[in-house]
């Protein structure tokens, strides 16, 4: 369906020249949800824009269904009103002095149809994003869901081969979001929906997209299904901008068959390595994931072995509802565990998990490091 090959995208300024997007390529096929994801900076919009034709790709190519729409090397340049895409902004303009059905059959103005074909195709629009029982509301009347249910159906209204959506929900509160996050994969289900969406929200992009591309300094770091690149990633960024992850610095002692055994300040610890090419005496870091530990009486053992069995002390204890979320100090280092509702703070224990949910990743080199930190911060501020 929709197709970006190596695509450039740079910027001039007064003193140098920015690469917002450099060498970037994957597909999108039909019905299909890929999500752009990373921290601000990462290129992940401009990408979008240039798939929109809202942004002049540096070089690459772009093409939607069987039609080439960007191309510099060869001078092609589809105008953003013939790429049949519709698009759904974080800002939702959605027009005051107008109700419901008129903002959204004013994006068939122009087209030349028939009323009863404009009233026929925002009927199903507002039917599918279910607004149809609020047709007439008057738009400041409308909570923040709503004018975005009114925003992708507007969007949906012309009937486009394919949706991109830049960071639709990012304007609403925390409930909106999940409440949408569903309403979106429904969509999506129902419908058979074709888009690129983009955001920074790594439980959005794990909620509804079916292939996830994990973007940095205007490359792609890593792809993949979303259970696979959360469980299974192949590179620490993804494991640290993905949820949350122990990340432990190490240096492979030995391997197993896939697996490696790895020196931690907080004991020797077992786990499946990310990397085939990864050998004894490697810097590594090993992930594992708050939900894969095991918070044991000091005195137990998980399955009779000393393996991936850290004592360890509790210093921090915070109530989170349905779970205990807590720090526990192994040696110095401090994990980031879910508590059973008996522990407390300043108890001695166990950790334990599993080989199999403890991922063993090349250790990233500094500049990668410096970069990445940089990257969570323009999150928290973004």
């Amino acid at each position: 369906m929709i197709k970006v090959g190596n695509l450039r995208k740079a910027f001039n300024t007064k003193t140098d020249v920015v690469h917002a997007v450099d060498g970037v390529s994957f597909e999108v096929a039909t019905g299909e949800t890929v999500t752009l994801l990373g921290p601000s900076g990462c290129g992940k919009t401009t990408t979008l824009r240039c798939v929109a034709g809202l942004e002049r790709s540096s070089s690459g190519f772009i093409s939607i269904g069987d039609q080439m729409v960007a191309e510099p090397e060869t001078g092609v340049f589809v105008p953003p009103h013939r790429r049949n895409l519709g698009m759904v902004f974080q800002s939702y303009a959605i027009w005051p002095h107008m109700n419901v059905f008129e903002n959204v059959a004013y994006a068939l103005e122009g087209r030349r149809l028939a009323k009863a074909e404009i009233a026929r195709r925002t009927t199903k629009a507002l039917d599918i994003v279910k607004m149809g029982h609020l047709a007439d509301r008057p738009a400041p009347r409308l909570s923040g869901g709503q004018q975005q249910r009114v925003a992708i159906a507007r969007a949906l209204v012309s009937e486009p081969m394919a949706l991109l959506f830049d960071e639709p929900l990012s304007n609403l509160d925390a409930q909106l979001r999940a409440e949408m996050r569903k309403e979106l994969r429904r969509l999506q289900q129902q419908i058979g929906l074709t888009s690129i969406y983009v955001t920074h929200d790594q439980a959005e992009a794990l909620a509804i997209s079916d292939w996830i591309i994990l973007m940095r300094d205007g490359k792609i770091i890593e792809r993949g299904r979303p259970e696979d690149i959360y469980r299974r990633p192949m590179h620490v960024f993804t494991a640290r901008f993905l949820g949350t992850s122990n990340l432990l610095p190490g240096r492979i002692s030995a391997r197993r068959q896939g697996f490696a055994l790895v020196d931690t300040a907080a004991g020797s610890v077992l786990g499946e390595c990310a990397d085939d090419t990864l050998a004894t005496g490697d810097n590594v870091e090993v992930s594992v994931r708050p939900e894969d530990i095991s918070v044991l009486a000091h005195s137990e053992r998980s399955d009779g072995t000393l393996e991936n069995n850290l004592v360890g002390r509790i210093v921090l204890s915070v109530f989170a509802g349905s779970t205990t979320e807590a720090d526990v100090d192994c040696n110095g280092v401090t994990f980031s565990c879910l508590l059973p509702h008996n522990a407390r703070v300043g108890e001695e224990v166990t950790l334990s998990f599993s080989p199999g949910n403890a991922r063993v990743l090349r250790a990233e080199a500094k500049s990668d490091v410096s970069s990445s930190k940089g990257a969570g911060a323009d999150v928290l501020a973004s």
